[in-house]
Order: structure tokens, then C-alpha cells, then sequence
């Protein structure tokens, strides 16, 4: 066996991928250049880690077990890294954040400074719905969660970040004869709503119920960044958040509309379980946004109070 640690990280990460193409995406290389990895790497073993049926890859039972290994391996290396770092004085470790999706527009500038300035902390953020969000701070499985609506269920620690606002938008392109009423907006005009589980969604379908609108025409999307598309189409209007549309706005693709109610406003939290023990990467992650945020938030984001 003469494996090597390049190897078993390109292995681990298409076995979480399921997928070449996937794993050379988030690697950062070629997709050729994964496949001979792999090749090279199943060389050394006489029982198959992967098998193809049909188009898809899958992971033999084998493959899932030496995939456990290298993970195992993978972490004590890290762990080896981190304490040199540490014995030579510097901040290291690793910091898991799961945010919802629209937070990649808020999250990132909340991290940029801290992770220059400690060059020894490695940072994992995984971007998903709300749902998944608390099942992986519930499951332990991140130090953070970023979310803009609190879990009822799950005794937690938390810092406020800054507010979430939620506006109905249209396309530029969009005309009414006269000023659109409600019925207009909410009755007649096609909705377009993301997908179970979102709190966007949950935002947009508690704010309907209230008002007893009823929509008769709407579609479902997966993702902000579709629904935003969908609506600079002119497939329909949407309540979205204002953070992920600034470009829009500033170029012209996207309008808000003015509706009594609107916009609804949450706050953005970092969330911790109380009974985490956090690492010292974590803790000092944290004291930094106690000392940093106002002036990240004055710096990056003071656009955002042009809209009320």
C-alpha cells in the first residue's frame, strides 16, 4: 500500500459527493485529474470501492468502510496540524458553521476578517434550508447555526448579527393601469415560493394567512438565487429577502412594491447549543464578533437602511 494523504482526501470527498464531477468542483481540480486519482488509488486494493450502474457512481460497502478510515486518518492529521500551531502560539482548529441559504449574503462578512487574521483556523460552511440547519445543530454536528428565525425546541446560546428584512418584489418590467392593490399582488399576480422547509417560505406563507389572502397561482423553487431569476423573468413576484437582491435593485432587474404590512422584519442569529463545548477557535470566533460586528455591519451593510 503506498497510498497518499492527497488520495484519501479526493476519496473521502466523492464518497460525500457521490459524484467525480461534484468532487472536482469542491476540490478546486479538474475532473480528469480526480478520476486518476481514484484510479490510483483503487490500484492499490483488490475488492472494487466503486462501481457504476448506469450513469451513477456508487460506493461498494468496501468503499464505504475505507471511506470511514480516511476520514479517521484525515482528522488526526488535522489534529496533528493544529497542535503544532498551537505549541508554536497560534490560534488553530476548525470552525463548522451551518447557515440557510440566504445567509450566504450575510455570513462571509462576519468570517473574512477572523479567518485572515488566524490563518491556522479551517473553516467548513455548509449552505442548506432551515430544516437542515437545526437538525445539524441539534445532531451536534456543527459548532454555529445561522438563522433568522430562533428553533423553539433546542436550548440555545446566540448572537445577534444584524436585521433580515423581507420585501415584495417584482420584475422592472412589470406595469399596472393603475397602483396594484393586494388583490392584485397576492390574488392574481402568479407567487413564487421557495421550498418546504425555508424560512423565507414560512415568512411569505405566515404573512398571506394573516392578511387571508388567497393565492390561486404559485410555483415552488429551490433556491434564492431561482426564485430571484424566475421573478426578473416575469414568471411572478415574490416576498424575498433584501440582502440577496442589492444588485438587482441597483441595476434595474428587480422592484420592490409597497404593501401595507411589508417588510417583515427578523434578525440574523448566530446560534450555539448550550451544552456545546466550544474549541478555542470557536471562543475566540466569538469574542471577535462581540468586538467586530457594529463595524462590519456599518461597513457592508448600511445600505440595507435606504429600505424601510
Amino acid at each position: 500500500m503506498n497510498y497518499t494523504l492527497h488520495q484519501l482526501q479526493i476519496f473521502l470527498k466523492i464518497t460525500q459527493m457521490q459524484s467525480i464531477t461534484k468532487a472536482s468542483e469542491e476540490l478546486h481540480l479538474t475532473q480528469p485529474a480526480v478520476s486518476i486519482q481514484l484510479k490510483n488509488f483503487q490500484d492499490q486494493f483488490p475488492i472494487p470501492l466503486t462501481e457504476v450502474v448506469g450513469r451513477k457512481l456508487f460506493i461498494t460497502e468496501f468503499g464505504q468502510e475505507i471511506a470511514l478510515a480516511a476520514e479517521k486518518i484525515l482528522n488526526e492529521v488535522h489534529a496533528i496540524n493544529y497542535k503544532t500551531l498551537a505549541f508554536q502560539g497560534e490560534l488553530s482548529g476548525r470552525i463548522k458553521i451551518s447557515i440557510v441559504s440566504t445567509g450566504k449574503y450575510v455570513m462571509p462578512y462576519f468570517l473574512s476578517d477572523f479567518i485572515k487574521e488566524h490563518s491556522g483556523v479551517e473553516l467548513i460552511m455548509d449552505v442548506t434550508n432551515k430544516s437542515q440547519v437545526i437538525e445539524s445543530l441539534e445532531l451536534n454536528e456543527v459548532d454555529f447555526a445561522l438563522v433568522s428565525v430562533l428553533p423553539k425546541k433546542l436550548k440555545i446560546d446566540r448572537i445577534e448579527l444584524m436585521p433580515n428584512k423581507l420585501f415584495y418584489v417584482g420584475s422592472s418590467a412589470m406595469t399596472f393601469k393603475k397602483s396594484p392593490t393586494k388583490k392584485n399582488l397576492f390574488e392574481n399576480t402568479p407567487l413564487i415560493y421557495r421550498e418546504q422547509g425555508s424560512a423565507t417560505r414560512n415568512a411569505m406563507e405566515t404573512f398571506i394567512a394573516k392578511n387571508k389572502f388567497s393565492v390561486r397561482k404559485k410555483m415552488k423553487l429551490t433556491s434564492n438565487e431561482a426564485v430571484k431569476q424566475a421573478v426578473i423573468s416575469g414568471l411572478g413576484c415574490s416576498i424575498m429577502p433584501l440582502i440577496g437582491i442589492k444588485n438587482e435593485l441597483q441595476n434595474g432587474d428587480l422592484k420592490i412594491m409597497e404593501v401595507k404590512g411589508l417588510p417583515i422584519v427578523t434578525t440574523w442569529n448566530l446560534i450555539w447549543l448550550k451544552s456545546k463545548k466550544l474549541s478555542p477557535a470557536a471562543l475566540a470566533y466569538l469574542e471577535f464578533l462581540k468586538n467586530e460586528k457594529t463595524g462590519i455591519i456599518n461597513q457592508k451593510f448600511q445600505w440595507i437602511q435606504k429600505f424601510n
